[in-house]
């Protein structure tokens, strides 16, 4: 890790970059680190907290009603450790080998991030004139574009990324702001996620990217139209060299952050290709952003500069590993501190438990009950969250006791299971959506069917022998019961035959042609669940015959029926 001092040509690039030129440049020192084959890792070492943001808006413009979120003015300049681009220009995309390494190399959900921020900008506010290079620039320089990638299949970072503690001891002096829900402490602030909001400023300019209804500054697809959003703040045109700087001061005010910036910035305009997101047992760490090297169980978050995963140290000072493995002699991790990072206890996201779909007969109970479990960043669940769950649409149906909405407390095991459902007499589809009232955790839905009730029994009326002499008929007419667990049910269909082949026996008339009908369709019952069946007629064949009836639902019921000889 150099210090960022010295005269650069990729350094001289950047303050020409796009028609930029500056006065009083870089004091003049050779920049010791070899520019040969391989590409040189950025690392952008904010000792303090200016490049923590957005957050701490401490130059730059502020014509766009933004407000300072820290008392304490940070200083600029040379208050952080720095590496540039490679002098060469990286190849255009499809120059290389398909997953080759190179500083030019973006992991490829973090890229997609950055240009979906971009082109989501364009349309709607076309004249801001940011570009995704632009994104990348700063993600580089405050994260390591997520710690190379280490993201998961939503661009969920797969662990916080977290800048220094904010208690103005060589930072600024942000009293906390969000209760620690973003970045696990409650006394101070700490800038959050790949491109390191403040707690306070995310809540301002916080963004869902990834259309998952939430907005999490630990979501690389957030961050980045966030990032862009704050950029183009206050009608900015970033095609212009004036607004493209104060853009970049505005997240941190510093000239050496933003000749750094520019220097990334223009070296992605020259081309780069995308390469596979990490996918590692051992995570990358960003010692810069408080974290040491050497797996996920080390590093303190307590304490460190920043900077985007290779390299660096804490408070401005060089690599000191406190064994071999915890820190910088392989440019793999910083400063070290052995202390193992905090495990994240606050609730992350809420899923679903058990069954999506849920049906119910009108009139009863629902069987199976809404659930949701509320986990951390890790997957850990967290007892003792609210969570409400709500009934939405046209529906009869409530909660036991009769309300629509309901809250209950998560349990050991982090689940919220909604009370009973009773159904209601009204047929048809509603939705259960579940939330965690207070807290940006999302939202689960619950599709509730209820259908019209089916019998579950059929029975005669009478229990009088039905019996016909010959060519007679019948005396009594069969009269039947649809009724579900003892309730009348009330306009369900029934059909009733004597067998499809049926030839000889009891028939219900004749049809037009003067053929005996033996068998019925359609037949409902009435508001009492009771259908009563045409008279019916014995023909010249003595013999017991049997008539089927069946309901909606499959159930039976089979009538014996005698013609005498």
């Amino acid at each position: 890790m150099a210090r960022n001092r010295g005269r650069h040509a990729a350094q001289r690039a950047a303050t020409t970059a796009t028609g930029h030129r500056r006065r009083g440049g870089l004091r003049s020192t050779r920049y010791r680190r070899g520019l040969g084959g391989t590409a040189i890792a950025a690392v952008v070492m904010a000792a303090l907290t200016a490049s923590q943001a957005p957050g701490v808006e401490l130059g730059g413009d502020h014509d766009d009603g933004r407000s300072g979120a820290a008392s304490d003015r940070t200083p600029g300049d040379d208050s952080y450790e720095t590496e540039l681009p490679p002098l060469e220009s990286p190849h255009p995309p499809g120059a290389s080998e398909p997953g080759a390494g190179g500083e030019s190399d973006i992991p490829v959900s973090v890229l997609a991030a950055y240009k979906k921020a971009a082109k989501s900008l364009a349309s709607r506010t076309p004249g801001c004139g940011l570009r995704w290079e632009l994104l990348a620039g700063i993600g580089k320089v405050e994260s390591g574009h997520a710690r190379g990638g280490a993201v998961d299949n939503e661009g969920t970072t797969l662990r916080p990324i977290l800048g220094p503690v904010l208690n103005g001891q060589g930072f600024a002096n942000i009293k906390d702001t969000d209760g620690g829900r973003w970045d696990s402490d409650a006394d101070y602030d700490r800038a959050v996620g790949p491109m390191q909001f403040i707690p306070s400023t995310w809540d301002r300019w916080g963004a869902d990217g990834n259309g998952d209804g939430r907005k999490d500054p630990n979501n690389v697809h957030d961050a980045a139209l966030a990032a862009g959003d704050y950029l183009c703040a206050g009608g900015r045109d970033l095609s212009t060299g004036a607004d493209l700087d104060r853009a970049i001061l505005s997240y941190n005010n510093s000239s050496d952050y933003l000749r750094t910036v520019l220097a990334w910035y223009e070296f992605y305009r020259k081309g780069t290709h995308a390469v596979p997101d990490r996918d590692l047992s051992v995570l990358p760490t960003a010692p810069g952003l408080g974290e040491s090297g050497g797996g996920p169980d080390k590093g303190s978050p307590e304490r460190g500069g920043k900077g985007p995963g290779k390299g660096g140290g804490s408070h401005d000072k060089p690599n000191k590993p406190n064994r071999p493995g915890n820190g910088g002699g392989n440019n793999e991790g910083g400063g070290g501190h052995d202390e193992p990072s905090p495990e994240p206890t606050k609730p992350h996201t809420i899923k679903r438990v058990g069954a999506e779909n849920l049906t119910a007969v009108a009139g009863e109970k629902f069987a199976a009950r809404p659930a949701v479990k509320v986990v951390t960043s890790k997957g850990k669940a967290v007892k003792g969250v609210k969570v409400r769950f709500d009934i939405s649409g046209k529906t009869e149906a409530t909660f036991q006791g009769g309300g629509k909405s309901e809250t209950v407390s998560t349990n050991a095991d982090g689940v919220a299971t909604a009370p009973v459902l009773s159904a209601g007499g009204k047929t048809g589809s509603f939705t259960v959506n579940a939330t965690a009232p207070g807290k940006d955790l999302g939202k689960v839905g619950f599709t509730a069917s209820v259908t019209a009730p089916q019998a579950d029994t059929l029975a005669r009326t009478s229990d009088v022998v039905l019996e016909a002499a010959k060519n007679a008929k019948f005396a009594q007419a069969v009269e039947v019961k649809a009724t579900r667990k003892g309730k009348a049910v009330a306009n369900t269909t029934l059909t009733a035959t004597f067998g499809q082949d049926a030839k000889a026996g009891p028939y219900f008339g004749k049809d037009e042609q003067g053929e005996p009908i033996r068998s019925l369709t359609d037949l409902k019952t009435d508001a009492n669940g009771v259908v009563k069946l045409p008279d019916l007629f014995a023909d010249d064949q003595p013999g017991t015959y049997t008539l089927t009836l069946t309901a909606d639902g499959g159930v039976t019921l089979k009538v014996k029926l005698t013609i005498k000889g």
